[in-house]
C-alpha cells in the first residue's frame, strides 16, 4: 500500500480539467499562465504531483500539488524500489537512468514499488530544484 508524508503542498489554479480520478497522483507542470496541467512529455519539467483534484472542469479552479515530500504516484510501468523517477509522456512516474536519460528530469526515487503499470508507488521526491539525468 502506498503512503504519503507531505513536506510542501501548494494550491494552484488548474489550466485544464483536473476533476477526474484518473489525474490524481500524476506529475503536473506549469502552463504559460502559471496554472497546472498534466505533464505530456518525458522531457517536461514537473512542478509536483497532483494530490487533490478540482470540483469541475472550469479553468482556474483550485487544486493541491505536492512539490516535495513522500507521495503516492501512478507508475507508467512496474517500478522497482530504488528506481530514479521522473515524468512519462502521460504524467505517470517513469524510471530514469542517469547518464542515459540526459534530456529528462530526475525528481526522486521509489521507496515502495507499484507491482504493475498504472498502480501506485511510494516515492520520495522534490520538484523544487530538479536536474536532468546527466
Amino acid at each position: 500500500m502506498a503512503w504519503e508524508m507531505p513536506l510542501f503542498n501548494v494550491t494552484f489554479e488548474q489550466g485544464e480539467d483536473l476533476s477526474g480520478a484518473g489525474v490524481l497522483y500524476k506529475f503536473v507542470k506549469l502552463d504559460p499562465n502559471g496554472r497546472v496541467v498534466v505533464c505530456t512529455g518525458a522531457t517536461d519539467k514537473p512542478v509536483g504531483i497532483l494530490q487533490e483534484s478540482s470540483n469541475g472542469a472550469t479553468v482556474g479552479l483550485s487544486v493541491i500539488v505536492m512539490m516535495a515530500g513522500i507521495s503516492k504516484v501512478q507508475g507508467d510501468a512496474d517500478l522497482a524500489i530504488g528506481d530514479f523517477i521522473g515524468t512519462s509522456a502521460d504524467g505517470q512516474a517513469d524510471a530514469k537512468t542517469p547518464g542515459t536519460d540526459t534530456t529528462e528530469y530526475v525528481v526522486g526515487r521509489v521507496l515502495k514499488d507499484n507491482s504493475a503499470a498504472g498502480g501506485y508507488a511510494t516515492v520520495a521526491f522534490s520538484c523544487l530544484n530538479i536536474g536532468r539525468g546527466a
